[in-house]
Formats: structure tokens, sequence, C-alpha cells
């Protein structure tokens, strides 16, 4: 299987504010009973085009936050961040390259390993 079959069902890697909010809130109320199943995921495949996306924004950092995504998946939503006068990486929210609070997108399509991890690899 190629590279590109392994992500040609994702669709884009963007996922709006409001999704990835319900996807995180989804995580956080389902961690435990996922570990008890033996559902945990121990890493997750990132397609560049996540990270070429999150990268092309004016941003300092990125953030990964840990999320369930509407097919029960935990993946990682990507935010940028920008350094404030504080010291502190502020999450930032773009609509093309300028920052926007609403209908941002944050950035996916990653993939929970397992079931998409190398069974060869000694990390896995």
């Amino acid at each position: 299987m190629s590279k590109e079959e392994n992500f040609e069902n994702l669709g884009s890697v963007e996922v709006d504010l409001s999704v990835a909010k319900t996807w995180t809130a989804n995580y956080r109320k389902a961690t435990a009973e996922q570990d008890e199943l033996g559902k945990k995921t121990g890493a997750y495949l990132i397609p560049l085009a996540t990270l070429k996306s999150v990268l092309d924004n004016p941003i300092d950092a990125v953030r990964a936050y840990k999320a369930i995504n509407n097919a029960g998946e935990q993946v990682l939503v990507f935010v940028g961040t920008k350094l404030d006068d504080k010291g502190i990486y502020r999450d930032v929210f773009f609509s093309g390259n300028e920052i926007e609070n609403s209908e941002s997108v944050v950035y996916d399509a990653t993939r929970p390993c397992p079931p998409y991890g190398d069974p060869n690899s000694p990390l896995d």
C-alpha cells in the first residue's frame, strides 16, 4: 500500500474549531473506559500534509491536543501557538493566514497506533 493510499480516505486535514472542542471533550470523558477495553493508543501516524498545514501559519510553536474523533479513534489535533509578552504560548486559530477565532480550523488526520503502527518497530 502506498503512502497516499494510507491517507486517501481521511479527507481534509482541517477540522473546525467547534468540532475539535467536541473531540477533545470526548477524549477526556472516554480515556479511562478505552484503556480498560484495551484500546489504548501508544503512538500516532501523522501525515506530512497535517504538519505542513499547521506550519504554514505565522506561529512560534505547535501544541497537540489528544482527542477522540467522530469514528471513536484517539487522534491528535494540532494548533499553532504564538508567544505572548508574558512568556505564554497562546493557541491561535487561523482562517487563511489571518488570526481568526470564528470559523477557525485546527489540523488532524492523524491515525492511531495500533492499528496503524509498524509491527517490526522496536518501539511498537
